[in-house]
């Protein structure tokens, strides 16, 4: 993944927007890139500011109606004339005739432009539909939008065709398949903090008390599933808390997994939370004799602008001392 293609995938997986096929690309890309990865930093602090003031979501019902609004104003814009049409494409239709990928291009948007004029068509001369109109009950579930009216000639009788906003809820065991791979998208996909806080807490459950985690030799980052989805929530995730579970259900693989001690590391380092890097201290502290942890913590016992986390770093590097 290119560097401009990993500005633009930050700003998506800020907002919850990214696809699943590139989360993984820009992941392996902040692994390796300084400049992106200082971008996707700065992100994470301003995620932070904003989250300390609440967030209220809007009520489907009001979603439901703004859509509505939306609808109607498109509906209510005057058609383009022919003219206006041609002089707004003139220089278009220039480009598409100075090599042939363009022109097959042009026949492509001609091809489609004919093809919706004849669905409309054929949509307007539908017949209509007699009978009453039936309306589900309201409990189940909010108005998301209105998809169709249709009124009979010189009646007041009106068909209107609606799509409803139906909330589902499964339970079950986590060894079930279905019940697993909606948890694992509830960490990266939730609507909300809290959401994704329980979801990598019950990820983080299932990892502590040795549950499918997998063992140290897995494919690419050398952990389970469920150990990555923990790794990837504790270096991208917005919420302290969630990274803080994250850190909860790694800390039995600091020793064993060298992927999870990066992760660790990492977070010691650039985190901007400070529950986050003086727990990431702690659960260093086992393996204090790793030249690469004795570095880490040198640096920031020496040169951090926290007192209370250079004073943890220098306790953890006392110890190893003692032991050696």
């Amino acid at each position: 993944m290119r560097c401009q293609d990993a500005q633009e995938s930050i700003v998506f997986a800020q907002y919850g927007e990214l696809s699943d096929e590139l989360l993984l690309p820009l992941e392996q890309h902040l692994n390796t890139c300084e400049n992106c990865r200082r971008e996707w930093n700065a992100y994470l602090a301003l995620s932070e500011t904003l989250a300390l003031d609440p967030v209220v979501d809007p009520s489907p019902n009001l979603l439901a109606a703004s859509r509505l609004r939306l609808d109607e104003a498109l509906d209510a814009m005057p058609p383009r004339s022919v003219t206006q049409r041609f002089s707004a494409n003139a220089f278009r239709w220039l480009g598409f005739l100075t090599g042939s990928p363009a022109l097959a291009t042009l026949l492509l948007g001609v091809g489609f432009l004919g093809g919706n004029a004849l669905t409309r068509y054929q949509v307007r001369h539908l017949p209509l539909r007699g009978g009453p109109v039936v309306i589900s009950h309201p409990t189940q579930g909010a108005i998301a939008s209105v998809s169709g009216v249709r009124q009979t000639p010189n009646s007041d009788r009106v068909e209107v065709d609606y799509n409803r906003l139906v909330p589902e809820s499964v339970q079950g065991s986590m060894s079930d398949p279905e019940i697993r791979n909606l948890l694992l998208l509830g960490t990266k996909l939730a609507a909300n903090s809290q959401a994704r806080e329980t979801a990598v807490s019950a990820v983080a459950y299932e990892c502590r008390a040795g549950h499918a985690c997998g063992s140290s030799d897995g494919p690419e980052t050398g952990s389970s599933e469920l150990r990555l989805v923990l790794v990837n929530s504790l270096r991208f995730d917005g919420s302290p808390k969630v990274r803080l579970q994250a850190l909860n259900g790694l800390e039995p693989y600091v020793a064993e997994d060298v992927h999870v001690r990066d992760a660790v590391l990492e977070a010691l380092m650039h985190d901007k939370s400070e529950a986050v890097r003086t727990q990431a201290i702690s659960m260093l502290s086992p393996v204090g004799a790793d030249s690469s942890v004795r570095q880490a913590l040198r640096t920031v016992s020496a040169e951090d602008a926290n007192p209370a986390v250079r004073n943890a770093s220098y306790q953890v590097l006392q110890s190893a001392s003692d032991i050696e």
